[in-house]
């Protein structure tokens, strides 16, 4: 492809528009309507707790339902979005920055004093605009911080899915291409059966929402987490028996650690003495949990998250980095937030945190890291 014509295939058409225009309707409408588990977040400095609705599985099978029936009506064909992905990447683009304005210059304006939307400027118009002025901005009752990250799962999840129907079309599904999707519904189906654990990650409860978090959820989430499917659509890679069967231990290995970590956090947050693998927890200065996978490294999440990221990247083989951009980039962003993660709980818990960090000395890999 020249470069006068890649060029071209990034300009949004009107359909790119109202396809993007209408998905992130439907999530707000049917995510406010639809039946779901409310559940309390965080305890904010000032008392206050906000109340989510988790009705995003139920979301997931509605949409795939309806596009279904669109693709046999023939409305709407279910290559589309593969048909039409530099488009929709540029329109969530442009769509990310002027959401991202929007909430900023609401947020200057602001003079509402609670823990969710009092502002927090630092005088440095990019960092602000960076990194957000505002805990919890809503608009017409929807909490957009939990939306945005629920519109990236889901919409990773489609991309997949059209991509994987172009492969059919083309006749070039291969074993990698299974794999891979196999891996990915995985994944993201238990992001949506396990939703109310997003309700007690550090995004949720501590990050303000600007741009670095908007982008991160609606642009960045689908578009390079799905860069192997692409790959898999124009490379077909043959695995050998080992080969599937290791990619499929990383995967399942990593998957135990992330799914289990994050579970024994939540669980743990909502009652210090529940019991973890069948003990009850050890608690560091009566806040810091010290057993399961929080008694091997203090960011275990993130190993799991890094096996997790790799498993999707083995199937395309070693012929090409293009495949391994995502746990690469990966890799990079949890040091950077590691580092990041400790400096705060440094603040926050000082003489704590110095005991937690000799009664756990490493940071995300086991006597390495």
């Amino acid at each position: 492809m020249d470069l006068s014509l890649l060029l071209h295939a990034f300009i949004p058409s009107w359909t790119s528009v109202a396809m993007l225009l209408g998905y992130f309707t439907y999530l707000a409408i049917f995510g406010s309507i639809l039946p779901g588990k409310v559940v309390p977040g965080a305890t904010l400095s000032d008392g206050s707790r906000l109340h989510y609705r988790c009705n995003g599985l139920l979301l997931l099978f509605l949409l795939v339902l309806l596009l279904g029936i669109g693709g046999w009506m023939d409305l709407l064909p279910p290559t589309a979005i593969a048909d039409r992905g530099l488009e929709l990447l540029s329109a969530t683009l442009v769509f990310s920055v002027l959401v991202t304005n929007v909430l900023y210059m609401v947020g200057c304006k602001s003079h509402n004093q609670s823990s969710s939307l009092r502002p927090h400027t630092t005088g440095n118009l990019i960092e602000d605009w960076w990194f957000g002025i505002q805990l919890n901005p809503q608009f017409m009752g929807l909490d957009l911080k939990f939306y945005f990250v629920r519109a990236g799962m889901l919409g990773w999840l489609l991309i997949n899915l059209s991509v994987l129907v172009k492969c059919i079309q083309e006749s070039n599904l291969s074993q990698s291409m299974i794999l891979y999707q196999l891996f990915c519904v995985i994944y993201i189906m238990d992001y949506f059966i396990h939703e109310e654990y997003m309700t007690s990650t550090w995004d949720i409860i501590a990050e303000r929402l600007g741009f670095m978090l908007v982008f991160g959820d609606i642009v960045w989430i689908p578009f390079t987490f799905s860069i192997q499917g692409w790959w898999l659509l124009r490379n077909k890679v043959e695995l050998t028996i080992a080969a599937i069967i290791a990619n499929c231990l990383v995967f399942f290995m990593g998957y135990l650690v992330f799914r289990g970590a994050n579970k024994q956090k939540h669980m743990f947050k909502k009652n210090p003495k529940a019991l973890i693998w069948g003990r009850p927890p050890k608690v560091i200065g009566g806040k810091l949990l010290a057993s399961g996978y929080w008694g091997i490294a203090r960011h275990s999440n993130y190993l799991g998250d890094l096996l997790v990221a790799l498993s999707f990247s083995l199937p395309c083989g070693i012929s090409s980095p293009v495949p391994y951009f995502y746990p690469t980039y990966l890799f990079i962003l949890l040091i950077w937030r590691e580092r990041r993660d400790e400096t705060r709980c440094a603040e926050k818990y000082k003489d704590i945190w110095a005991e937690y960090k000799k009664t756990i000395p490493w940071r995300i890999f086991p006597y390495v890291y």
